[in-house]
């Protein structure tokens, strides 16, 4: 198993005193319908501290809000060795995960990649306190992105076509060139032996697109939910043979909440959920519309039909 982004979050300085942390951002839930139910179960949706992760816990949460249950939050709380406990302990009791990354968090001896290995992998390494319910298609993992041009020019669909190129220099991290799935990776995997490496430091970030717009390079490690990949109509190409470690969004559930109602209401969400929907949810948070997540959470919501 190897790092992406979100590995950046689970190697994060560890956050000491989780419970004064967490005290200082909670706020209820004051969006979403809610039944009139007597009774109703008590949910504390948390977050990482990146807005992606705060959409997919406004999502989640939202949903099940407007299935009624109450739903409080604590958002931006930090980097797993924060949130982590925080679950275990039930102070949160669902966030939004990334399959492989959290999988690697908690066993760093896993070697699984493809979607199916990675989630039976995940639920033989959590505690018995939390549950993994069904991760959604939506993925937010290095991905490699060519120009629309590029990509006709040499009919490229899937990264290994890159071999029929007769030479490619791919930006990406400066250990993207020593990383099991990085250049060493895209060799013994892909047979790509015509590559050249340029080292980029900003995680696929404002230089690294520019470096594959003026085609000082021609390919790029971006990940995949990053607005530039849709603002530029780059084109990812597919990883048939699971090079990258999948990075499902999956919710993690204290197993002390989860019943029939709550699995139905979040596999829901996640079934409707597409990377393109994380890709558009994240450029219009971040984006020049600086839209608040919780409403660009109740739009997309309202759009699925979830709402």
């Amino acid at each position: 198993m190897f790092g992406s982004k979100r590995g950046v979050i689970a190697a994060g300085v560890i956050v000491a005193g989780t419970s004064l942390l967490l005290a200082g951002c909670s706020s209820s839930s004051s969006l979403g319908g809610g039944s009139t139910t007597t009774k109703k179960t008590s949910v504390v949706v948390g977050s990482a501290n990146f807005s992606e992760n705060v959409i997919l816990a406004d999502i989640y949460g939202q949903a099940l809000a407007a299935n009624g249950f109450k739903v409080s939050y604590k958002l931006n709380i930090g980097a797993r060795a924060a949130y982590i406990p925080a679950l275990e302990s039930g102070e949160v009791n669902l966030i939004p995960e990334y399959s492989g990354s959290i999988l690697d968090f908690l066993s760093k001896s896993a070697t699984a990649n493809s979607p199916s290995d990675v989630k039976a992998a995940l639920d033989a390494a959590l505690p018995k306190t939390l549950k993994a319910l069904t991760p959604s298609k939506a993925a937010d993992s290095d991905s490699l992105n060519v120009t629309p041009a590029f990509a006709k020019a040499n009919k490229l669909v899937s990264i290994g076509d890159l071999a029929n190129v007769p030479s490619v220099t791919l930006a990406a991290n400066p250990e993207f060139q020593t990383r099991p799935d990085g250049i060493p990776g895209l060799q013994k995997v892909y047979g790509l032996t015509n590559l050249k490496f340029q080292a980029i430091s900003d995680g696929g970030g404002p230089q690294t697109l520019a470096a594959l717009l003026n085609n000082s390079v021609q390919v790029a490690d971006i990940y995949s939910t990053t607005p530039s990949i849709l603002a530029s109509k780059l084109v990812t190409l597919t990883d048939p043979k699971s090079l990258f470690a999948s990075q499902e969004v999956v919710p993690i559930v204290s197993s002390s909440k989860v019943n029939a109602k709550l699995t139905s209401v979040l596999n829901k969400v996640s079934a409707a959920l597409t990377t393109k929907d994380l890709l558009e949810l994240n450029t219009e948070v971040s984006g020049d519309s600086k839209t608040d997540p919780a409403v660009a959470a109740k739009n997309w919501l309202k759009k699925a039909n979830l709402f």
